[in-house]
């Protein structure tokens, strides 16, 4: 079953948009406004990912909400920011490798993960989500899902092999 979209919250639509665009190479394609009360309103955008399945950013104007508050998903938990992220799917390499560059170009810091079966690329954005493109590298080995049914219950199992990581700066 595929997803429709996906939610945020910004503080910067137009640094949003910007990313969303010209980082990511997503493409607006709606947006809608709604009153949320007398006073308090907002704007709900929605980008198409490049298959149908879309991002959403809301755009909040609500005078209760603190102007202060915290977008990044994680960080706003209490979470290291790795852990509550956004992956988007690259179809091979040859996609993932396009995705890191359109990322270096429009001046964004890259990291590129090697997990042994798959490869990713993260960025954040500029509500300081992290962002990642993943492209699946090899078919899951005899034994991936036993050990991930036993990992339900158990803590015991092996570490994997520390990933291959790479740093790609912005051009």
């Amino acid at each position: 079953m595929s997803y429709h979209h996906v939610a945020i919250t910004t503080k910067d639509m137009q640094a949003t948009h910007d990313f969303y665009t010209a980082a990511m190479g997503f493409e607006l394609v709606r947006v809608e406004k709604a009153q949320m009360g007398k006073t308090a309103w907002a704007k709900h955008f929605f980008y198409d990912t490049g298959n149908g399945e879309m991002l959403a950013v809301w755009e909040l104007h609500d005078d209760a909400i603190d102007p202060g508050h915290p977008t990044s998903i994680s960080e706003g938990l209490g979470l290291p920011r790795w852990t509550n992220h956004i992956a988007f799917g690259a179809d091979d390499q040859v996609a993932l490798d396009a995705a890191r560059l359109r990322l270096n170009m429009a001046g964004h810091d890259v990291t590129e993960i090697d997990h042994d079966w798959c490869t990713s690329i993260y960025a954040n954005d500029p509500n300081d989500i992290l962002v990642e493109f993943c492209t699946t590298t090899k078919p899951f080995a005899e034994g991936d899902k036993e050990r991930a049914q036993n990992a339900v219950t158990s803590d015991d199992l092996e570490d994997n092999v520390p990933p291959q990581v790479t740093m790609h700066s912005a051009l």
